[in-house]
């Protein structure tokens, strides 16, 4: 029945929000472009993404100091949680950003129970943080009247100086839904909800430079800005059956702004928050899991190459220890020859001395036919 009702609620609440914005932007659409397609508009919308994504950064390290225990999920790898949790939101529900923080989580090696307990913490600081600076907005809104403010923002530095009083209601909510939570230290906490407020303010500022752009007074839209962005935000956060709020934080956010501008301009300027708000989260999402990709890879190659040269000093030890060395095996040393006497003749040169041949004298017999020569 929920399942059904929340389907039909979704685009109802959706058509109800564009049909208000429209009739808001009826009569001065051509003003409205014209201020925002104007060349000194454009540095100023640059600087709203720039801010917006400055909030964003905020965030992911007012999430992170709230998980319990010493844990590796810091710097990328805590930015990878964190953005992957926020693709989630624009899916109904807000189941799919718990699953996605425990499933990465895990990959960290940090067990489930811590990562759902961060999550919770960390949504209810949230809703804290963004109602205590939207009382900024009060004054524009409420002239004459700041005294109402006071209780609330006692009650909220209250908060701050006893984190029990902060903690203590939500773990008591989370144990009657069967989802127990883990307190972080009472340090991690002050530490996480001044990082909150650092990212509300940051993200407020986005704001800001976009009513500049459309000429809003400077120091009332200041106000009006950081205020009415963070109590917009955190109102939409409560309606689950729309998508991040699609809608209803438009037409809050309009009502915030109509005290320092025209309803067609803060209409305008309600609707250019939403698209920096989804450029900034989208461009920072994108650039943080291309990162994260990359240096995976590269770890992931570094690690191989060094099972290879590891792999391979270990066969070269084992090939020396089959084949050892031994003195026979070695080939013999080859004799050096003589050095040539200076003083003797070359062998070539010198001939053979031989002794002579004894010469014989043959002497004829003494006869008849025997002449003797004078």
């Amino acid at each position: 029945m929920t399942v059904w009702l929340r389907r039909l609620l979704t685009p109802v609440v959706v058509a109800a929000a564009l049909i208000g914005v429209y009739l808001l932007l009826r009569g001065e659409g051509p003003k409205v472009v014209e201020a925002f397609a104007h060349a000194d508009a454009v540095p100023l919308i640059a600087a709203s993404v720039v801010a917006n994504v400055a909030g964003l950064v905020l965030a992911v390290h007012a999430w992170r100091v709230l998980i319990p225990g010493d844990h590796s999920i810091r710097g990328l790898r805590a930015a990878k949680i964190y953005f992957l949790g926020q693709l989630s939101k624009y899916v109904p529900g807000r189941v799919w950003g718990v699953i996605t923080h425990v499933a990465h989580g895990r990959e960290a090696g940090v067990p489930g129970a811590q990562m759902t307990s961060a999550y919770v913490l960390s949504l209810a600081l949230t809703l804290l943080t963004g109602a205590a600076v939207g009382l900024v907005a009060a004054p524009a809104a409420l002239p004459g009247h700041w005294m109402w403010l006071c209780p609330p923002a006692l009650l909220f530095l209250a908060g701050v100086v006893r984190p029990a009083l902060i903690t203590r209601p939500v773990t008591a909510l989370a144990r009657l839904v069967k989802r127990p939570v883990v307190p972080p230290p009472d340090r991690a906490v002050r530490r996480a909800v001044l990082l909150a407020i650092a990212s509300w303010t940051a993200s407020g500022l986005h704001l800001w430079f976009l009513l500049l752009a459309v000429g809003a007074p400077p120091l009332a839209g200041l106000g009006a800005a950081v205020g009415g962005f963070a109590l917009a935000t955190a109102i939409s956060s409560l309606a689950l059956v729309v998508p991040d709020g699609w809608g209803v934080r438009e037409l809050t956010l309009t009502a915030a702004l109509s005290t320092v501008l025209p309803g067609g301009l803060a209409a305008a300027a309600a609707i250019a928050s939403r698209l920096v708000c989804v450029v900034a989260e989208l461009a920072s999402s994108a650039v943080v899991l291309a990162w994260s990709r990359t240096r995976s890879a590269g770890e992931a190659r570094a690690s191989r190459e060094a099972l290879e040269g590891r792999a391979a000093g270990e066969a070269g030890k084992a090939r020396e220890a089959r084949t050892p060395a031994t003195a026979s095996t070695a080939p013999a040393p080859r004799r050096a020859a003589p050095a040539p006497d200076p003083l003797s003749f070359p062998a070539l040169l010198v001939a053979p001395i031989t002794r002579p041949t004894p010469i014989t004298h043959t002497t004829a017999p003494m006869g008849d036919h025997a002449r003797v020569h004078p």
